[in-house]
């Protein structure tokens, strides 16, 4: 009985390589060029055809690992497969560049990449501003349950309607008005950077400070609309509102994305999907300390400059819909990705 031949390897490495040398060198071509100049100097075909030719590439790789064709082969291919990528996925040369990206690209897409987990922390933060009213509505003595009166300063239920409206039109010199101002800015920064820590415990504390800030706004809204301020309020607080409420529920939805990713990692690992989500949660937060450092400045100018409620909400409006279109609206991937 005659022994079995060996099986024909199932890729020929000649015919291999002629039908992908032409691919490799053009990657090579291209990846050489913006070497040594750099990537402005490819034409719009080069341009578009960089990531087709570099997974083309890849593919090719694997093949030869898999089935051992050519050790020289190999070699060459891993060299060409990491320059390109270096070009492709490399970091920018410059830090100007980088924060270029940053403001362009990475930022925007990073919050509207949250959009879900947005939507989850607003209407969160709208319960809670809901049942903050109708609690102090019913019984006044929530209020300093909610906000306690060292903190209110006389801003409470007890207080005159004269009292409440000096807070909303106080001069700049007014030393309580900019008391209570910035403790409602400090603790408006506190939720927000407390919301997105504390995301890793399943999002469960990140929900309940989420609650409880729209329980401080709505008792404070509800003062207000008992004694008929109700609309110059709301003048009052959008012009940083509008920006700092926003903030806390950006920073709400990126801590629920590290605690569903630490809760249901699906496929990977806990710690895989949580690296993933926290990529993504701390550069939206990094544009959250930014919005909340806007959100101060148009507090301290908005509210000693602005006297007019029409101007407080015209303001205010046109700064959040600027925040909505710079985060959403829809932007071209770059052609490296």
């Amino acid at each position: 009985m005659t022994a079995p031949l060996p099986a024909a390897p199932l890729v020929n490495a000649t015919r291999f390589r002629a039908a992908h040398q032409a691919t490799w060198e053009r990657l090579e071509a291209i990846v050489g060029r913006i070497e040594k100049r750099s990537v402005r100097v490819l034409g719009e075909d080069d341009l578009l055809a960089l990531p087709v030719l570099y997974r083309t590439t890849l593919s090719s790789l694997s093949v030869v690992r898999e089935t051992s064709l050519d050790r020289a082969l190999q070699t060459y291919l891993e060299q060409l497969c990491t320059r390109a990528y270096f070009q492709i996925y490399g970091a920018p040369g410059t830090a100007w560049r980088q924060l270029a990206h940053f403001f362009a690209d990475g930022w925007p897409r990073a919050v509207a990449s949250l959009w879900r987990e947005t939507v989850a922390a607003a209407a969160l933060g709208i319960l809670g501003a809901v049942l903050g009213y109708f609690l102090v509505k019913h019984d006044p003595s929530w209020f300093y349950s909610i906000i306690p009166a060292e903190l209110a300063e006389g801003r409470d239920p007890s207080a005159s309607a004269q009292a409440l409206k000096e807070v909303l039109y106080g001069s700049k010199d007014s030393d309580p008005l900019t008391a209570f101002a910035a403790y409602l800015f400090t603790h408006n920064a506190q939720v927000a950077l407390f919301a997105f820590a504390l995301g890793f415990a399943f999002a469960v504390p990140t929900a309940l400070l989420l609650v409880y800030n729209g329980l401080t706004l709505g008792a404070l809204v509800e003062i207000y609309v008992a004694k008929g301020l109700g609309p110059m309020l709301g003048g009052w607080l959008i012009i940083h509102g509008s920006t700092e409420l926003f903030a806390i529920t950006l920073a709400g939805a990126a801590g629920f994305r590290i605690g569903l990713a630490v809760g249901f990692p699906g496929r990977a690992s806990r710690l895989e999907s949580a690296v993933t989500a926290g990529r993504t949660g701390g550069t939206a937060m990094a544009g959250v300390v930014l919005m909340l450092v806007v959100a101060g400045l148009l507090e301290g100018i908005g509210r000693q400059t602005i006297q007019l409620d029409w101007e407080r909400y015209a303001l205010g409006g046109s700064v959040f819909v600027g925040w909505l279109v710079y985060y959403y609206l829809p932007r071209k991937r770059h052609a490296l990705a």
